[in-house]
């Protein structure tokens, strides 16, 4: 028989701010995205807000071996621990699944310049060169850029999250499958309670260069979502954040008094050509039953291809539902943005009120939301969709 999923902790990080509190005022505040548009000109980058980190990493020693990602993701999994009650308790962390969306992290940038320098400078053995400053310039652990499963390796290091742990590669559909793999083996008694997340830096010249060689960035001033096509470059906006939840098995919760923020349906998910998408997305639409929903949640990320499609599908689909688009606030958090947007449903049930417009073209809701949809597409590929419902309507 399929148990029931529910989400009893959220840790969030983003350029809104640091918690629960501080994101969600300003997702129902009116006020204006933290945006910096100097430091990466002419990219606008969402950067991520000033941060204690002792207060999740207590070790300085722990602090100083992370690059930012690593740190990012592992205070984000710490709130949500927090948040569902669950940290520094053994007993559950040592039992606990862990599942990470994460990419092969931030390059040496310093070292790869340094590389490149001395090639240009007339060196014709690169392949000497290369490993003479893999063995001088770099720490002995890491290669030009970090291991994947090291935030998931810091996680459990930092908050003692010792059950089963899981990586997963492949930008934001990794963080899709992340969260589809937790929800189903819940449903399908293989696990109690899961940890499921990623976290991006954005603020990291070859985070924006991959970006950029596929030309997504967009270019000069910031501008809300829904209006990036008229303006310069690709359209996405980076941000850098950390997202983790506590995903539990509604019976496990309710035996340990956790409080519930809201129930999460199983997890539609899929990639394929770009011409087969309009149908990917109805199909998705049909299994995670989201046409009853109060309100849209878009993980969208702003590129501009993939924004078109999501734009047409949902007006077509959803003509009268209201939409809100995260990445107007918080910028494409890459891995991290379908947890996000999974994050703020949820945040919109528990709190018992609608996300408030983040741009002009949203239309109000002024009704507490009982069940909201939230949809994805990637920047280039991956598509998914899920349910997001007060406990007692989930299915």
């Amino acid at each position: 028989m399929a148990h029931s999923a529910v989400i009893t902790g959220i840790g969030i990080v983003t350029a809104m701010g640091v918690g629960i509190e501080a994101n969600w005022r300003a997702l129902t505040d009116g006020s204006a995205p933290v945006v910096d548009t100097e430091r990466f000109a002419p990219y606008p980058v969402h950067p991520a807000p000033e941060i204690d980190w002792s207060e999740q990493i207590p070790k300085r020693g722990d602090q100083r071996q992370m690059e930012a990602w690593q740190r990012l993701g592992t205070y984000a999994a710490g709130l949500a621990l927090d948040d569902a009650g669950i940290k520094g308790d053994e007993a559950l962390t040592g039992t606990m699944d862990m599942i990470v969306a994460a990419a092969g992290g931030e390059r040496d940038a310093a070292v790869d310049t340094m590389i490149l320098a001395e090639a240009a400078g007339g060196r014709a053995d690169t392949g000497v060169l290369i490993n003479e400053k893999l063995t001088t310039e770099l720490r002995p652990t890491l290669f030009l850029a970090q291991l994947s499963n090291l935030l998931a390796g810091n996680i459990s290091i930092v908050h003692k999250v010792t059950g089963s742990s899981r990586t997963f590669m492949g930008e934001e559909g990794a963080a899709m499958s992340a969260v589809q793999t937790a929800v189903a083996r819940i449903r399908a008694g293989q696990s109690t309670h899961a940890l499921v997340g990623a976290a991006f830096n954005a603020e990291h010249a070859d985070m924006l260069l991959g970006y950029e060689m596929n030309r997504h960035l967009a270019r000069g001033s910031w501008t809300p979502v829904a209006e990036r096509a008229s303006g310069e470059g690709g359209g996405l906006v980076a941000g850098s954040g950390g997202v983790f939840l506590v995903i539990e098995e509604a019976g496990h919760a309710a035996m340990r008094g956790a409080k519930i923020h809201a129930s999460i349906d199983p997890v539609s998910v899929d990639a394929g050509a770009e011409d087969g998408m309009p149908a990917r997305l109805e199909r998705l639409a049909e299994e995670t039953g989201i046409d009853d929903a109060d309100m849209i949640v878009s993980a969208n990320s702003g590129a501009l291809a993939r924004n078109a499609a999501e734009a047409d599908f949902v007006a077509a689909r959803w003509p009268e539902t209201p939409v809100r688009t995260v990445a107007n606030k918080t910028g494409h958090v890459r891995e991290a943005q379908f947890p996000l947007a999974i994050a703020v449903a949820a945040l919109s049930i528990a709190k018992g009120r609608p996300v408030a417009p983040l741009e002009d073209a949203e239309k109000p809701a002024s009704d507490a939301p009982s069940t909201i949809g939230v949809i994805a597409l990637g920047h280039q590929v991956a598509e998914a969709m899920v349910r997001i419902s007060k406990p007692e309507t989930a299915r």
